[in-house]
Order: C-alpha cells, then structure tokens, then sequence
C-alpha cells in the first residue's frame, strides 16, 4: 500500500529521499567506466544534481529537526503555564479515544 503525501511526515519524506539518491549514485557509479561523450556529460550533471539535492535535503532536515524542537518547548511552556488545562485536555483526548477504541 502506497502512503498518500499527507500521511508522510518530514521524516518518512527525508529517509525516502534519502534512498532515491543513493540509488542514483548508485547508478552514477555503474556507469563511471562506460559510455561516450554524451553519456559522461549526464552523468556529470546528475552528480551536480545530486550534490545540490543532498544539500537541500540535510537543510530540510535541519529545519524539521528546529520545528520539532520549536513545539517541544512551546508545549513544554504551555504545560507549565497551564497545569489544569493541560490535564483537562489529555483526560478529554483520553475519553474520546477509549469511547472510540470501545466502538469498535
């Protein structure tokens, strides 16, 4: 079953892009010692591509690693400021969940 967009996290989109460029340099390196002209001249802009995707890719990362860390303390503030309602919140998440669960 394939996973639609909206139901990959940051992560999950990283680790797949991940593989697709290892593939490909992969597939660079089988085809180093073959091939005329044109082919040395795809092979070299597919690994100016790939040079500039890994570098967008670690700066993706980076972000999604800043957000998480960025909401983690924003709760973490929130739960303080907020003991009760926090409580409140995760009884109320907790009951819809179990009368859920229940349903089924």
């Amino acid at each position: 079953m394939h996973k639609t967009y909206d139901d990959m996290t940051g992560e999950q989109l990283i680790a797949d892009f991940k593989v697709v460029v290892a593939d490909a340099e992969a597939l660079i390196k089988a085809t180093a010692n073959q091939g005329d002209e044109k082919l040395a001249e795809i092979r070299t802009k597919a690994e100016e591509s790939l040079k500039a995707a890994k570098a967008r890719m670690a700066d993706m990362q980076k972000a999604l690693v800043f957000n998480t860390q960025e909401a983690a303390k924003a709760t973490d503030v929130y739960v303080h400021a907020n003991p009760w309602q926090s409580i409140g919140v995760a009884a109320g998440i907790g009951l819809v969940v179990g009368f859920l669960v229940c349903r089924r």
